[in-house]
């Protein structure tokens, strides 16, 4: 009678991760994270593969690789179990009954893409990464899965296609304050002038450049993102913004002092002639160097005039004229003094320079008044360039107008005549007053 061995099904005829599938007598895939709870932890998202799960970052991307061709992982057959060799009848009949025990059922072993038969005849995972037969490229880091592997990208760098490219930062949520710079594999933030980076490196805080470099000459202000420089009093910024220029306060105005200006950094002073002292900041007094200190000797008198003096005698009078009062000279006889003015009254006075004309500047008045008289006045001398006018103004009286502008420094000397007519006894007599006019230097 011919015998028959029929192999049996082990009891646990799947590896780990797979469990066995009676209908179509094969293993297939567990799906870890559907049937084990919180399968993964820290917010990692769990990936089923082929005989276990990976716990990845949620914006992680899969790519599993089968030769040339790149495409989302799939459920692959799985390692077959191990079966038995199978044998024909013939082998069964021949040989001993020892042998045929020995014997059992014959079947080839054929493994899915990504595995290889051990010596135990079961299919296990090939380790792509440390055998050399991945595809990822010198850039990409690979990590073996089960039947395959995965290409990862370093960071900063994302997949397309096969290869590696840049990802832009700066296209996505940076969190840049200011400025968003993209580097290959990563990317950095710069701020405005004026700020500068924060500890986080994203942030932007104001740089007091007032502290940090002192940029100004004078006094430096901070504001937001940027500083003011402001100068002395005296100076101006330069076109730099930073440098103070002094200001020339004379080139304003040629009024800005009574007589001469002079610049200085920062300030501007006044100055003036010999003759005179500064009042306040800008004008000139003239100085009466006949009350400060003079030169006149015992027999003269000081007269002070607009930025001097002058020293005149005591004694004016001359022969035949005697002194009968300060100033005043009169014949001492009659026949002495035929066709001379009885009397010589010396008058001294002072006038700016270049006064503005007409302008009266002298009266001269009789001292004696008479009844049945007669008074006239002219000009006996001192008028040859005609800068002069004697206006009458009564009959005991007469003002000297100034009608061309003089410039000093100048001394004129003038005679100024009144002559009295007694209408009753015809009788006609003359004084004279000789006015001294001296002009300044200066119209001050």
């Amino acid at each position: 009678m011919l015998a028959h061995i029929v192999a049996q099904e082990p009891e646990e005829p799947c590896t780990d991760g797979y469990e066995y599938d009676p209908v179509r007598q094969v293993c297939k895939d567990i799906d870890e994270c559907a049937i084990v709870p919180d399968a993964c932890k820290g917010g990692m998202k769990c990936y089923n593969h082929f005989g276990g799960y990976l716990c990845l970052p949620q914006n992680a991307q899969i790519f599993v690789s089968r030769g040339d061709e790149m495409a989302q992982p799939t459920e692959p057959s799985p390692p077959n179990p191990p079966v038995p060799p199978n044998v024909n009848s013939q082998n069964v009949q021949s040989g001993s009954a020892s042998e045929r025990r020995l014997l059992v059922p014959y079947r080839s072993v054929h493994c899915s893409p990504g595995f290889a038969l051990d010596e135990q005849n079961h299919c296990r995972d090939i380790d792509e990464c440390n055998t050399g037969r991945h595809t990822c490229s010198a850039d990409q880091t690979c990590y073996n899965t089960r039947g395959s592997f995965l290409c990862q990208c370093p960071p900063g760098y994302q997949k397309n296609g096969d290869q590696c490219v840049d990802r832009d930062e700066c296209l996505m949520s940076h969190y840049c304050m200011h400025r968003c710079v993209n580097v290959p594999g990563s990317y950095y933030c710069e701020c405005n002038s004026g700020y500068q980076l924060a500890s986080n490196n994203h942030s932007c805080v104001d740089v007091n450049e007032c502290q940090v470099s002192q940029p100004c000459e004078h006094q430096c202000y901070n504001l937001m993102g940027s500083f003011i420089c402001h100068c002395r009093q005296g100076y101006e910024l330069a076109p730099d913004s930073v440098s103070c220029l002094d200001i020339d306060e004379c080139a304003f105005s040629r009024y800005m002092c009574q007589y001469a200006c002079v610049n200085s950094p920062g300030e501007y002073s006044c100055t003036c002639p010999e003759g005179y002292e500064l009042q306040g900041t800008r004008t000139c007094q003239d100085i009466n160097e006949c009350e400060t200190g003079h030169k006149c000797s015992e027999d003269e008198m000081c007269w002070n005039y607009y930025g001097g003096f002058r020293c005149y005698p005591k004694n004016p009078c001359q022969e035949p004229y005697v002194r009968t009062s300060e100033n005043r000279c009169v014949c001492s006889s009659m026949s002495a003094c035929r066709g001379l003015p009885q009397s010589i009254v010396y008058k001294y006075m002072n006038i700016h320079s270049d006064r503005t004309v007409p302008a009266d500047i002298f009266q001269i008045q009789a001292t004696s008044i008479y009844s049945n008289t007669h008074n006239t006045f002219r000009i006996r001398a001192g008028n040859e360039g005609g800068e002069f006018f004697l206006r009458r103004s009564s009959n005991v009286s007469a003002m000297l107008v100034l009608t061309k502008s003089l410039e000093g420094p100048l001394e004129i000397i003038i005679d100024l005549e009144m002559i009295t007519h007694h209408t009753v006894t015809n009788y006609r007599t003359s004084s004279l007053l000789r006015l001294t006019i001296i002009v300044g230097p200066f119209s001050f």
